[in-house]
């Protein structure tokens, strides 16, 4: 049984994007392995301003995720900020990471690229992100295509600090699912909220009805053939399985098909997966005292392994002395 290592921003409404490309394998890999799975409310600050915003979507997310079916029970579920060991070894494995890595993040130049402030929490993301990971022994850990450079240099940074101070970290390996790279959104792009392309799950049907008919698409008539690369197939394929897909692949490959009535079909879909989901989140909606138990439990559970690794590399940088 591996320790299996994921967390999720609470930057906004839950999308299609975030079940699929994590949130779906973390429901999953808590019924075979041991894991760790938290809400970076701490990550979140990197773009998010408001108190009471970023309050209530970390509640939020963290109540998605458990409608969603994430077990309290069955894994380590908790919020990055309830546990503030993952500070202090953020800046002790600083002490080790070169500044050629950091500049070279990709992730960074991007985010700038997108129009946003320069800042030292954008630019220390990947450390922080390293200490979410190597503070809880992760074993295996699930990142989307976008997120492998910040896991190369988790390794990077926990290689250099055991080299410098001895054996205290585990090298985490990267789980990264070749079908599921990126979920595009209503654009063509990744699903993103910094974007404004997402589709979410929860929410009012309109509002859902209306992101998907806004899915692009081309020109082609309902009696040409259709490109199976468009996004609105590549998004009703994740619903699907392989016999599935082989059938819309062959439905798609002759006339006789709309581009609306494809989306119709992805709007009844997704209303179908999730109506059980959905009649959860209303429940938990309503019982948020009885949330926030499960994430006091998960952040003792959390904390209990976080002291335990933290106090290794403070013997080992020498930070704890005396005892």
């Amino acid at each position: 049984m591996k320790r299996v290592l994921s967390g999720i921003q609470p930057s906004g409404q839950l999308h299609l994007g975030n079940y699929f490309g994590m949130m779906k394998r973390m429901i999953r890999y808590q019924e075979e392995n041991d894991l760790f799975c938290c809400i970076v409310n701490y990550h979140a600050l990197t773009s998010v301003r408001d108190s009471n915003v970023l309050s209530e979507n970390t509640l939020q997310a963290a109540i998605d995720f458990i409608a969603l079916g994430m077990d309290p029970e069955k894994s380590t579920f908790w919020i990055q900020g309830d546990v503030p060991q993952v500070t202090e070894l953020t800046w002790l494995i600083s002490t080790v990471t070169g500044v050629g890595l950091m500049e070279r993040g990709t992730s960074y130049k991007d985010k700038l690229a997108r129009g946003l402030t320069p800042n030292m929490g954008l630019f220390n993301y990947p450390i922080l992100m390293a200490s979410d990971i190597l503070l809880f022994g992760g074993e295996l850990v699930p990142v989307g295509k976008d997120q492998k450079q910040h896991l190369e240099m988790t390794r990077d940074i926990a290689q250099k600090f055991n080299q410098t101070f001895g054996d205290v970290f585990i090298i985490p390996e990267p789980d990264i699912s070749k079908e599921l790279q990126m979920v595009p959104g209503t654009d063509g792009q990744k699903m993103s909220k910094s974007y404004d392309n997402i589709i979410p799950i929860f929410g009012e049907e309109k509002a859902i009805k209306k992101k998907v008919m806004s899915i692009v698409t081309d020109s082609t008539q309902v009696d040409e053939p259709k490109d199976f690369s468009a996004p609105v197939f590549q998004l009703l394929s994740l619903f699907l399985d392989e016999e599935g897909i082989a059938e819309l692949k062959s439905t798609a490959s002759k006339p006789g098909l709309g581009f609306g009535d494809v989306k119709l079909s992805l709007f009844e879909t997704i209303l179908a997966e999730f109506e059980s989901a959905r009649s959860k989140r209303e429940v938990l909606m309503n019982r948020k005292d009885d949330v926030l138990d499960m994430l006091k439990m998960g952040a003792q559970k959390a904390s209990d392994v976080a002291e335990e690794y933290l106090e290794k590399a403070r013997i080992a940088t020498g930070i704890s002395y005396g005892s």
